[in-house]
C-alpha cells in the first residue's frame, strides 16, 4: 500500500498529493516537478482522471538517471512495486470476455474501476489501478465464493476495456435474445444442416449486430490483424485473427448471432444476401481508430454449420513502402530494378497465399506509374483500389476471365500490365503475346521457388522458345516473423542445422544469433511484425540456353546460383545473421536447403 494514502480514501486530489509524495521519497520525481503537477492539476480542474495519468500527461522526467520521461507504463510498474502487487499488462487476445464480464455487473465494475481479467474454478484475477480502494475485495470474494487476486494494471486500459468488453457482451446477449435459436440436428444431411444453421431471424441491420461488427473491425485494426476469420460451429462459433502470420482465437459467438454478423458484413460488402450456397467475394472500405482508410476483401464459403467468412485487411500505407523496408537486400534490389527497368517482357512473382506477393507488385507498380505511363491491371478480385491504375475485375458470370480481360486490355494502349495470376495456357499465351508486342507484364504463379516458375510455364503448355524470348526474371518470396526488439536474447544454433539451412552455400555461421524470449510488448510470443525473404532469378543468356524441351531443373538451379542468386534459405540466413529473425522461423516458412544443390 502506498504509505501516505489512507485505505478507502477517494478524494482524487489527496490521492494525487500522496502519490507525488511517494514518488518524491523514492527519488523518482523532484519536489519542484511535484509542485508543478499539483498546481497544473488544480488549474485545469481535471479531477476525474487517475493520478498516474495526470502525472504522465505532464511529461515529467525522472529525477533518477538517465532522467527518462515518466511514461504511464513506468508509473504503473512503480505503483505495483510500491504496493507489493503484481503488474498485469492487459492483453485482450488472452481474455475470455464472456467469462470475465459474467463475474460482476458493469455498474459494479465501473463503480470501483476494476476489471476481471481471468477466471478459474477457484480464483478470479481482478485488475485495478487504485490499490487504496479495497472494500470490494471481501464483498466480491463472498459473492463469488472464490479467491480474489488483485493485480495492478494501466488505468487507461482498464477504462477502455471495461466499456468495450461489457458493451460487446451486452450486444451479443441482446442479439442472442432476439434470434431464432433453432436446434441443429447433427443427423441431418449437409444441405439440411446448412439451411438450419442459418435459420436465425436476427436482422443484419439490428443495432446490436451493428455494434458487434463495429467492435470486430476496430478490434482487428488495434491488434494489427491481417485477416479476420468468422467460422461457424454447431453452437458457438469462432472469431479468429491472423496476426504476424499466426491465427489467434479472440472470441466465440452463438452461431445464430455469428450468422447475423456474417449477413451484416455481406450487406456492407455488397454481396448477395440471399445466396448462401455458393462462394462469394466482396469488398468494403472503412477507417481505423486513427482515421486512416483501410480496404477489406471479403470471401465466403459454405460449410457444415453456415457460411464461413474471411476478411483480408489491406492497409494502403503498406504499398508505399520502399523495397528496403520490405526486406530486399542490395544485390537483390539491383536485380529487381534491372528487371522492372525493361520496356517489355514478363516478370513473375511466386509464393503461397499470404507471402506478400500483392504488396510487392503494388509497391512496384506505384513506383512505375508516372503520368506518361498507362498502367492496367486485371485481378481476381481487385486487392486494393489505386487511382493511378486502370483496374479490371474478373467476372466469371459474364465470361470475363484473365485471358479475355487481357485481350481487351491490349486494345487499351497499355504500357504496363499486371495480371493477377497465370492459371492456364490461354492466359499465359496472352501474357506472352503482350510481352512480344512491347508491353511490360507482371503476374504471379504459385510455385515453391523461382526456378520452378519456368518449369510451371512449360507444364502449362508455353513453348520453351517463347519463355526464353519473353520472361525477364522471377522473384520468389516468403514472410518471416521478426524478433521483438524489446526482448530478443542471444542464443545458439548447431553447426549441422546452420549447414542444412545454407547448403550448398558455404556461409559462415554468425558469432551471435538471437532467440525469442517473450515480453508484454509481443504478447509473450517473442516476435513482432514480419519481413520478406526473397529469391531473385534474373534470366541471363547463360540461363536462357538451359531452357529447352528437356529442361533439367537441377542444372538450371545450379547455374542460377553460380550467377549469384541467393535462395530463400540463404536470404533467411542473412536475416538471422542480422539478428532480425530465427532459424526456426526460416525453416517454418522456407524449409532447408536442397540436397540437389550439392556440387554448385
Amino acid at each position: 500500500m502506498v504509505h501516505s494514502i489512507k485505505s478507502g480514501q477517494n478524494d482524487s486530489r489527496q490521492v494525487l498529493r500522496g502519490i507525488l509524495e511517494d514518488l518524491e521519497s523514492d527519488g523518482i520525481v523532484s519536489s519542484q516537478d511535484g509542485r508543478k503537477v499539483l498546481a497544473l492539476s488544480k488549474n485545469t480542474g481535471d479531477q476525474g482522471a487517475h493520478p498516474l495519468v495526470l502525472i504522465a500527461e505532464r511529461r515529467v522526467n525522472s529525477a533518477a538517471p538517465p532522467h527518462a520521461p515518466l511514461t504511464l507504463e513506468a508509473l504503473v510498474s512503480w505503483l505495483a512495486k510500491k504496493t507489493g502487487l503484481a503488474y498485469h499488462r492487459i492483453d485482450p487476445l488472452k481474455i475470455d470476455v464472456s467469462a470475465c464480464t459474467a463475474v460482476v455487473s458493469y455498474a459494479y465494475a465501473a463503480r470501483f474501476k476494476i476489471l476481471p481479467v481471468d477466471v478459474s474454478e477457484d480464483q478470479v484475477l481482478v485488475a485495478t489501478a487504485e490499490p487504496w480502494v479495497t472494500e470490494w475485495e471481501e464483498e466480491l470474494s463472498c459473492m463469488l465464493r472464490k479467491r480474489v487476486q488483485k493485480v495492478i494494471a494501466n488505468p487507461m486500459d482498464i477504462a477502455r476495456y471495461l466499456v468495450e468488453f461489457y458493451a460487446l457482451t451486452e450486444s451479443v446477449k441482446r442479439a442472442f435474445g432476439k434470434a431464432d435459436k433453432t436446434k441443429i440436428d447433427g443427423s441431418l444431411n449437409l444441405e439440411q444442416m446448412i439451411e438450419l444453421g442459418r435459420a436465425g431471424k436476427l436482422d443484419a441491420n439490428d443495432r446490436y449486430v451493428v455494434n458487434i461488427v463495429d467492435w470486430l473491425l476496430q478490434y482487428a485494426f488495434d491488434q494489427r490483424a491481417s485477416d479476420i476469420h468468422l467460422e461457424p460451429r454447431r453452437e458457438n462459433s469462432d472469431i479468429r485473427f491472423r496476426i504476424d502470420g499466426v491465427l489467434h482465437l479472440v472470441y466465440q459467438l452463438p452461431t445464430v448471432v455469428m450468422n447475423a454478423v456474417t449477413s451484416r458484413l455481406k450487406v456492407l460488402g455488397r454481396m448477395d444476401l440471399a445466396e448462401k450456397r455458393r462462394p462469394q467475394d466482396g469488398r468494403l472500405k472503412t477507417k481505423t481508430p486513427t482515421g486512416g482508410e483501410v480496404e477489406l476483401r471479403l470471401s465466403t464459403m459454405p460449410t457444415l454449420f453456415g457460411e464461413k467468412l474471411v476478411m483480408r485487411i489491406f492497409d494502403p500505407e503498406v504499398t508505399i513502402r520502399s523495397f528496403e523496408d520490405l526486406g530486399l537486400e542490395n544485390h537483390q534490389l539491383g536485380r529487381w530494378k534491372e528487371m522492372v527497368g525493361n520496356p517489355y517482357g514478363i516478370i513473375l512473382v511466386t509464393g503461397p497465399t499470404g507471402s506478400g506477393k500483392t504488396t510487392t507488385l503494388y509497391s512496384t507498380l506505384k513506383q512505375l506509374a508516372r503520368p506518361e505511363v498507362n498502367v492496367c491491371t486485371i485481378e481476381d478480385p481487385i486487392e486494393m483500389a489505386e487511382p493511378r491504375f486502370n483496374q479490371m475485375q474478373v467476372l466469371p458470370a459474364i465470361n470475363l476471365d484473365f485471358a479475355s480481360g487481357l485481350r481487351t486490355m491490349l486494345r487499351q494502349d497499355p504500357d504496363i500490365i499486371m495480371v493477377g495470376e497465370i492459371r492456364d495456357l490461354e492466359t499465359a499465351e496472352m501474357a506472352v503475346q503482350a510481352a512480344l508486342t512491347g508491353h511490360l507484364v507482371f503476374s504471379t504463379l504459385h510455385t515453391n521457388d523461382a526456378v520452378s516458375a519456368i518449369v510451371r510455364l512449360m507444364d502449362i503448355g508455353v513453348p520453351h522458345y517463347l519463355i526464353k524470348a519473353t520472361v525477364l526474371g522471377v522473384m520468389a518470396q516468403r514472410l518471416v516473423r521478426t524478433l521483438c526488439p524489446a526482448c530478443k536474447k542471444p542464443g545458439e544454433v548447431e553447426d549441422e542445422i546452420w549447414d542444412a539451412l545454407v547448403s550448398p552455400w558455404k556461409m559462415k555461421k554468425p558469432k551471435t544469433v538471437y532467440r525469442p524470449a517473450g515480453c508484454l510488448e509481443c504478447r509473450e510470443t517473442g516476435y513482432q511484425g514480419r519481413i520478406g525473404i526473397y529469391e531473385v532469378l534474373l534470366l541471363s543468356p547463360g540461363l536462357r540456353m538451359l531452357i529447352r524441351p528437356d529442361i533439367e531443373v537441377g542444372k538450371l538451379r545450379a547455374q542460377s546460383m553460380k550467377e549469384g542468386m541467393y535462395t530463400l534459405q540463404v536470404g533467411g540466413a542473412r536475416k538471422i545473421a542480422e539478428g532480425v529473425t530465427t532459424v526456426e522461423e526460416v525453416f517454418r516458412v522456407a524449409g532447408a536447403g536442397s540436397d540437389s544443390w550439392a556440387g554448385v
